[in-house]
């Protein structure tokens, strides 16, 4: 009734094995994240950090909350930005999110400057269509009377 010593060894050297391969899948999901997931991050990381400590004078930037501007001056850990003629304002160095391609900010038209130019040269031009035509009846008036 009582199991042979050396059966009993033989058994625990096959589970062994067995044990190893059973975690080859966790081996395999742990490679699997740290190519999918955390290389690509740390990647990413490590191009901000490069991008912001290569900010100058001049850049054109987007930062965190959405501000886009013009930087004027670049110390250790701020940047100031200019957002309009004469608004300057101060930022963390680590807020800055994107570095835009020169003429960027010249390139982009505010939709409410476009409405208004567009608008004020349709009202000018139909006030001098009309000043036109007034012109033109008096003239037709005057030309009849003749």
């Amino acid at each position: 009734m009582l199991i042979n010593d050396a059966f009993a060894q033989a058994a625990s050297s096959a589970q062994d094995t067995a044990d190893w391969m059973s975690l080859l899948p966790m081996f395999g999901l742990l490679l699997l994240f740290y190519f999918l997931l955390i290389r690509p991050q740390a990647k990413r990381a490590k191009e901000q950090k490069q991008m912001v400590d290569s900010l100058q004078r001049g850049d054109e930037v987007i930062t965190n909350g959405g501000i886009l501007g013009q930087v004027l001056n670049v110390s250790e850990n701020y940047v100031i930005i200019e957002i309009a003629p004469a608004t300057e304002v101060t930022v963390l160095k680590s807020s800055v999110q994107t570095l835009l391609p020169k003429g960027t900010l010249k390139s982009i038209e505010p939709k409410g400057k476009a409405q208004k130019s567009k608008i004020t040269k349709s009202a000018a031009a139909s006030e001098s269509n009309g000043a036109e035509t007034a012109e033109a009846s008096a003239g037709n008036d005057t030309e009849a009377k003749k």
